[in-house]
């Protein structure tokens, strides 16, 4: 029984890692343009070979926190870092990053409590 649950842990990091991974490629496809939608997690899940379900409930179960908790900070993380390249619009970030203009600035927003503009502007004053 003891070697049961060590596999069963072993395979739950190991879900959690290939799914950071596959996170990481599909995000730089998209800021690359070499792909042009965000994928859902019901298609990352199938990516993968496993259910959305279990995608979901291992990554939970792994790090406290649902896998769209993670895909939205690295799209934040991504986006953080466009916008300290001043030569890239917001909109032009937006769209890199596979957001409506609009949709892009308030889920920023969510996330950041201010606006891409917003968050710009403190770069400029450090």
């Amino acid at each position: 029984m003891p070697d049961n649950k060590k596999h069963t842990i072993k395979r739950s990091e190991e879900i959690t890692s290939t799914y950071f991974a596959f996170l990481d490629n599909h995000l730089s496809d998209i800021v690359a343009g070499d792909v042009t939608r965000m994928l859902e997690l019901n298609e990352i899940a199938d990516e993968m070979n496993i259910s959305h379900t279990h995608l979901t409930d291992t990554v939970q179960q792994t790090t406290g926190n649902h896998p769209c908790y993670f895909y939205d900070h690295k799209i934040l993380n991504i986006a953080k870092v466009l916008l300290k390249d001043q030569t890239l619009s917001i909109a032009e970030i937006a769209r890199i990053l596979t957001y409506d203009p609009s949709n892009f600035s308030k889920f920023f927003k969510k996330f950041v409590s201010m606006t891409p503009g917003e968050f710009r502007k403190t770069l400029q004053e450090v």
